[in-house]
């Protein structure tokens, strides 16, 4: 008989123990979102050789972080011929746990959905006047709320990153708008080179326009359009990186289901094409290249002799206790640990004197994409369907007249709840600095609660518009008692390492030859958008630019 406390299985997968049943949850948290192909072609995980790193070795290369930034790294320099070794600090997220999933189902969290806590903390804390969080064995599971003292930032932990857990809302920014984002990087490369070459990579295509229409699972979306529509506003259709064929078969009951199960905030186990589906597995087919699960870096400083950096890394178990401690020497060492863990790791490593001529701007120009969500109660007439697809499709675009793009969200309990769902990407003007704090040992951020009141602000020239025509409120038993704004959080960290400011224009960290930022970090706080794609086409520029020159 199998006990109920995770164990360690070491680097290589998650534990194969039992898991908490618990109570049910909300999976409205699904807001954390970003060509088909039949079930039994479609993309499997395919991950990449895998080991512990070994202490003493020489590395022509270390990325530290196997998300977005840090997969196209990997990908095109083993293409290049250079052998990489990736260090993530997550698990790798390959062995089926005691139910036959790799992944939890986001209505019954458990010992794999959250980073290093013994209480879930879910994006949205209540429903019906429940609060909705619950006990869990502390282990690294998938899902990180990293609270700092005026927002809580979630973040993918595992072998791909945040692929792991957003909605695959796979959105370009429009042209028009990319040079206010990044006014450094020449908007006709981008969008005729690395925005298609990143879109290809990841796997993006849209929904059957068709299916869509009459599929019970976007019954939700369709309200959504319908006062959007009503009150002027532009109801837009985003791309997926979701296998809409799988989706179908779902429907069907032809397959195990998994976006209309409601799979996403903790992973999706079967149609969503993460890291490990698409770029880590090209990368896995050239043989040069490693994963070391578990490991976190910890310091990067010159090498006393023969050139590079020396890298100190710890090894993790499943309780998150260090188990060893280890040295390597990097030729170059690409830092994409994302927005959060990239700045904070450079921040401490200039402050206490590891990388001392780190430039003044790193730590600075960190955003939170202007995230606010807030749900609204409809009439019975408009039902938005107790099936709904964990993968949204739409989004309401008020950026021009109002400064919000708003993404039409799922809310599926599995009941019928009259609500809808929003996540707004706002155009919030505030910045946050990230800073060592030699007392505490820790580095803190000083992003201040006050200001998302401007998210909301813009927000609510959509919703107060659509409740006005619609005769509808807010509903106000998502975030907490009697309120509205889910106002504490980002699924979208960006900044703090910025392109042009903390590095030059592609990547590379100045005063330290060799040593590169390659993911969200290089983004100045806000890209008008749900982030990742821009992420990745970046990468894809910088990376080649780095491979002609610098290799």
């Amino acid at each position: 008989m199998r006990s109920n406390t995770p164990r360690e299985e070491g680097t290589s997968g998650i534990s194969r123990r039992g898991f908490l049943t618990g109570t049910s949850s909300l999976i409205g948290a699904v807001a954390l979102a970003g060509h088909g192909s039949a079930a039994h072609a479609r993309p499997t995980a395919v991950p990449t050789v895998t080991r512990a790193l070994d202490s003493g070795a020489r590395l022509p290369v270390l990325i530290v972080g196997t998300g977005y930034g840090g997969s196209v790294t990997a990908l095109r320099l083993a293409q290049a011929g250079v052998d990489v070794h990736m260090a993530e600090m997550g698990m790798a997220w390959d062995t089926p746990g005691p139910d036959g999933r790799i992944f939890a189902n986001t209505t019954k969290p458990d010992y794999r959905s959250f980073w290093l806590r013994t209480r879930t903390k879910q994006p949205l804390s209540n429903f019906l006047g429940f609060p909705l969080d619950k006990d869990v064995p502390r282990y690294t599971g998938i899902l990180d709320a990293e609270e700092f003292s005026g927002i809580t930032v979630y973040q993918g932990r595992g072998v791909g990153g945040g692929s792991l857990v957003n909605g695959g809302m796979a959105v370009t920014p429009r042209r028009e708008r990319f040079g206010s984002v990044l006014p450094s990087v020449d908007v006709d490369e981008m969008y005729g080179v690395y925005y298609p070459r990143a879109n290809a990579g990841l796997g993006v295509t849209h929904v059957d326009p068709a299916w869509w229409e009459s599929a019970p699972c976007y019954q939700y979306a369709r309200v959504g359009r319908k006062h959007a529509q009503r009150s002027g506003f532009p109801f837009v259709f985003v791309p997926n990186v979701y296998d809409w064929d799988y989706m179908k078969q779902e429907e069907a009951g032809t397959v195990p289901k998994s976006a209309l199960d409601g799979e996403v905030i903790y992973g999706n186990n079967h149609g969503k094409k993460h890291m490990q589906k698409t770029y880590l597995a090209q990368a896995r087919a050239t043989g040069r290249v490693t994963v070391s699960p578990l490991h976190q870096v910890t310091s990067v400083a010159p090498a006393a002799t023969g050139g590079g950096y020396t890298v100190t890394v710890h090894q993790l178990d499943t309780t998150g206790a260090v188990t060893a401690t280890k040295t390597v020497t990097a030729d170059r060492v690409f830092f994409a640990a994302g927005s959060v863990g990239t700045s904070k790791l450079l921040v401490k490593l200039r402050d206490t004197g590891a990388l001392p001529d780190l430039s003044d701007e790193v730590g600075k120009g960190w955003g939170e994409n202007g995230n606010v969500m807030c749900g609204r109660a409809n009439h019975m007439w408009d039902a938005t369907g107790k099936l709904q697809s964990a993968m949204p499709t739409a989004g309401i675009d008020n950026w021009d007249a109002g400064g919000a793009f708003a993404e039409v969200a799922p809310l599926p309990t599995g009941i019928e709840t009259y609500a809808s769902f929003y996540l707004s990407i706002t155009n919030n003007p505030h910045r946050a600095e990230f800073t060592w704090n030699a007392a505490t040992g820790k580095v803190d951020l000083n992003w201040q609660t006050a200001w998302k009141q401007a998210s909301i602000d813009m927000a609510k020239t959509i919703f107060d518009k659509i409740n006005r025509r619609e005769g509808t409120i807010y509903r106000t038993d998502l975030f907490g008692t009697n309120k509205i704004w889910g106002d504490h959080l980002t699924y979208h960290p960006l900044g703090g390492a910025v392109l042009g400011r903390a590095t030059d224009n592609h990547g590379r960290l100045h005063g330290y030859p060799g040593l590169y930022v390659m993911d969200g970090a290089l983004i100045p706080g806000n890209v008008t958008v749900n982030p990742f794609v821009t992420i990745t086409a970046l990468a894809e520029r910088n990376i080649e630019r780095i491979i002609a020159t610098d290799f």
